[in-house]
C-alpha cells in the first residue's frame, strides 16, 4: 500500500513529533499519513495558508497492505466516523499530548466541514446523535497516525514530489 505525507519538507526519515502549539489533532501526536495523494496535497496547501511555507512536499511511503493486522503492533481502526471515532477524536483534541497506547490509528480525517461540526458538538449545540448523522453525509478520506517509533519502522520511504504554490 502507498501512504502519503504532506508538509513543508520531504521526510525520508519520519519521526514522532508533538503537535505545534495551538494545534489539535484527530488522533493525537505522531506522524500522519493518508492513502489519498490529494489529501496529502491539501495538507501542503493548509500549511501554506498558515504561512508555514511557500512550497511543500508530498513524501511517499510503501507499507504492507495488512499492517493493521500485524501481531507485533497495537492498532486501532475506525472504519467510519461513528460514535467511537467521535469520542476518540474529541479526547485527543482536548489533550493533544495524550498517549492513547496505540502504535497506529487509522480512520477518517476531520476536514474543515467536519471540524465545524465537531465544534458545534464541543460547544453543546449538537448532541452526539445529530453530530454522527451530519458526519455520515460527508465524504471523508482516511488517515493513518503512526504514534510510536516502533510503528515508524514499517514505513519505507519511496520518494517525494514538490508541490508549488498554485498547484
Amino acid at each position: 500500500m502507498k501512504l502519503y505525507h504532506g508538509g513543508p519538507v520531504a521526510v525520508p526519515q519520519p519521526e514522532i513529533r508533538p503537535p505545534a502549539a495551538g494545534r489539535t489533532l484527530d488522533f493525537g501526536a505522531g506522524f500522519h499519513t493518508t492513502t489519498s495523494l490529494e489529501q496529502a496535497r491539501r495538507w501542503v496547501a493548509l500549511r501554506r495558508r498558515r504561512g508555514e511555507s511557500a512550497d511543500g512536499y508530498v513524501s511517499v511511503y510503501d507499507i504492507a497492505d495488512d499492517i493493521l493486522a500485524h501481531p507485533g503492533l497495537k492498532c486501532l481502526v475506525f472504519p467510519a466516523a461513528d460514535r467511537a471515532w467521535l469520542e476518540f477524536v474529541m479526547r485527543n483534541r482536548g489533550d493533544p499530548f495524550a498517549d492513547h497506547g496505540f502504535d497506529i490509528v487509522s480512520g477518517p480525517v476531520a476536514n474543515d466541514r467536519v471540524f465545524a461540526t465537531l465544534t458545534l458538538f464541543e460547544t453543546g449545540q449538537l448532541d452526539a446523535g445529530e453530530t454522527i448523522r451530519r458526519l455520515k453525509t460527508y465524504r471523508l478520506v482516511d488517515q493513518f497516525l503512526f504514534h510510536t517509533p516502533k510503528a515508524l519502522e514499517f514505513l519505507e520511504f519511496a520518494g517525494s514530489e514538490a508541490v508549488h504554490a498554485g498547484e
